[in-house]
């Protein structure tokens, strides 16, 4: 082997930092720095303990919203995914111990259920993601008002201490955000399996003239989103002593904002699940500086907004061009004012 070819190999194997990950490094480093000098209470152990742990919620959330926007779509049954989740493994055990295995099974089942109808809708009958998942939240909505008719129960002991007993000093949630981030990020950037997942969302038809199998692929993302919105609706339901029957509405935005500020394109194609992780740490703690800050909860909302906002301002604007375009005419003015 050559020198030019090991010097290849080399910078193959390196792992490389997108440019989502060093922005929202870059921006969740400012936000800490911000919290400490303008709200220190956000900051504290406390606040940093009581909001870690629906971080890794969001996180989890979002390397499954990653997934499907990979793919070209975009998934809106998280609120009922979430929802029902924390519904099956509170309500199904009713405080009895041993049935919570019972009913954390029938949560995945019902999860791998629900991804493989989105699949079929999307993938088969060509149906519109938006329509199709939209469609499907309602139809989980109703089966979880069927079951709970709305009223919140509180979660068995077993499960608030499987999640909140702590290791080197850590709640068990986040590190299953940790865990699942890690295995996550492996499959898609370090497998056959997400090289051919990537390219099957960066072209489908380029991919089907490869001899990939699109549709299986298009019809895992929706899978795989739902089991991971499982994991964090039975986090949700031993993070929280008495969850309501509508924990997922808050993930809906949020979920789509850590994608885009992670650096995924809404086009599909290639994605940043460890980028979109840390967005979900970065979107967790902004909420708790702007709550330290005593605005409404409207306010709030907004401000997810507009970091959604300015997500995709950042990585839809070719501000290279734009900065290009800027020197050339700066240059043409002094040649301009030189000549006259």
């Amino acid at each position: 082997m050559s020198s030019v070819d090991r010097r290849d190999v080399k910078k193959s194997s390196r792992i490389q930092i997108s440019r989502g990950m060093r922005t929202v490094l870059i921006g969740l480093a400012a936000l800490y720095l911000a919290s400490a000098l303008i709200a220190p209470t956000s900051v504290s152990r406390i606040a940093q303990m009581g909001m870690l742990p629906f971080a890794a919620a969001l996180a989890i959330v979002g390397l499954g919203q990653t997934m499907v926007i990979q793919q070209g779509g975009i998934d809106l049954s998280v609120a009922g995914s979430v929802s029902l989740a924390v519904v099956i493994v509170t309500w199904g055990p009713d405080r009895h111990d041993n049935r919570l295995i019972p009913a954390v099974l029938a949560a995945f089942g019902a999860a791998i259920i629900t991804g493989l109808i989105n699949g079929f809708l999307i993938t088969r009958t060509k149906l519109n993601s938006i329509v199709a998942t939209l469609g499907t939240n309602a139809i989980l909505y109703g089966v979880m008002m069927g079951l709970s008719g709305g009223s919140p129960r509180r979660t068995t002991e077993r499960l608030s201490n499987f999640t909140n007993n702590k290791i080197f000093g850590l709640p068990h949630s986040i590190w299953f955000g940790v865990i699942v981030t890690i295995i996550v990020t492996v499959i898609l950037k370090r497998t056959v399996f997400g090289r051919r997942f990537e390219a099957v969302g960066a072209n489908a038809r380029a991919a089907r003239a490869a001899g990939l199998k699109v549709g299986r692929y298009q019809m895992s993302a929706y899978v795989n989103a739902q089991i991971l919105y499982c994991i964090a609706g039975i986090i949700l339901g031993g993070v929280i002593s008495q969850p309501t029957a509508y924990q997922g509405d808050d993930y809906v935005l949020p979920s789509v904002a850590v994608v885009v500020l992670g650096g995924t394109s809404l086009l599909g194609g290639r994605g940043f699940p460890a980028a979109s992780a840390i967005s979900a740490l970065f979107l967790k703690q902004l909420d708790m500086f702007v709550l330290s800050l005593g605005v409404p909860y409207g306010v709030r909302t907004l401000v997810i907004s507009l970091s959604l906002m300015i997500g995709i301002a950042i990585y839809a604007v070719n501000w290279s061009s734009i900065r290009q375009k800027l020197m050339r005419n700066s240059k043409s003015r002094t040649l301009s004012s030189a000549s006259a």
